[in-house]
């Protein structure tokens, strides 16, 4: 089954998985993240499937995190509180994701894209 990659074009992190799915052979439907951000539900369900915390899945280290101050909206917020925000703006989100519907990797991480991906 091919993979649904979550990717910002211009995210050298992106550029990297995508590179290193297409140097492994691995099939994938890229999404453009900004252009068409995960709803609420399907956040929760990646969230659900990773087995991450919520927090994981916020781009901690964007403009638009530290502008709109989420490290404090999200202290205390309930993982569904957490996915409403997401759902606002793609920008938030941690990128790449990728699924197959069963397994969520958030980020890019050689060594888990080997296990998880091709392995």
């Amino acid at each position: 089954m091919a993979l649904t990659f979550y990717w910002y074009p211009n995210c050298g992190t992106c550029k990297n998985a995508k590179k290193w799915f297409d140097e492994h052979n691995v099939e994938y439907e890229s999404i453009h993240i900004v252009e068409e951000t995960p709803s609420k539900e399907e956040l929760l369900k990646l969230i659900e499937k990773s087995e991450l915390p919520a927090k994981k899945f916020f781009n901690t280290s964007g403009k638009k995190y530290r502008e709109l101050n989420i490290k404090d909206k999200i202290k205390n917020a309930t993982t569904e509180e957490m996915a409403e925000i997401l759902a606002t703006d793609g920008m938030l989100i941690k990128r790449p994701i990728a699924t197959d519907g069963k397994r969520v990797t958030v980020g890019f991480k050689e060594d888990e894209f080997q296990t998880i991906w091709v392995d």
